[in-house]
């Protein structure tokens, strides 16, 4: 799947989600959803590695590589900010690093990652067939 924008769209949205994801994760989870903490975590991970490759992968997998290298970064980073801002405001905004969340962050990436090379297996393998039975139809003319 690819999405016809241009690259400060891409470069926009991908800002905006970057943003909107260190002020999420730095903030405490409210008390409902304390319980599902781990299970959040893997969900946010697979749909921001959805988000990403479907907006600048176009089906390479090198690109996909790299977006699975710097979510996991990212995820580690985002856990020793967490633990930081606690001394740095003087408040406690959020718990301590979490080897746990970081565990169930690369989850969620293997989870997509799982699913995109099993798209993109089908669909190689799909466009090899459908170029095929065109190239067979063309010769019987």
């Amino acid at each position: 799947m690819q999405l016809k924008l241009n690259n400060w769209t891409k470069a926009f949205l991908i800002i905006i989600w970057l943003i909107a994801s260190v002020i999420g994760f730095l903030v405490k989870l409210p008390s409902g959803f304390r319980h599902y903490d781990k299970e959040l975590h893997a969900a946010f991970y697979f749909l921001a590695a959805a988000f990403l490759n479907i907006l600048v992968t176009n089906g390479k997998l090198s690109r996909h590589i790299i977006i699975f290298a710097l979510l996991y970064f990212f995820s580690i980073s985002i856990e020793y900010a967490q633990e930081y801002s606690n001394r740095y405001f003087h408040v406690r905004i959020h718990g301590r690093y979490d080897p746990e969340d970081v565990k169930y962050n690369l989850r969620g990436l293997i989870a997509y990652s799982v699913l995109w090379v099993i798209y993109r297996l089908v669909l190689t393998a799909y466009n090899k067939l459908t170029f095929k039975e065109a190239t067979n139809n063309q010769d019987h003319r």
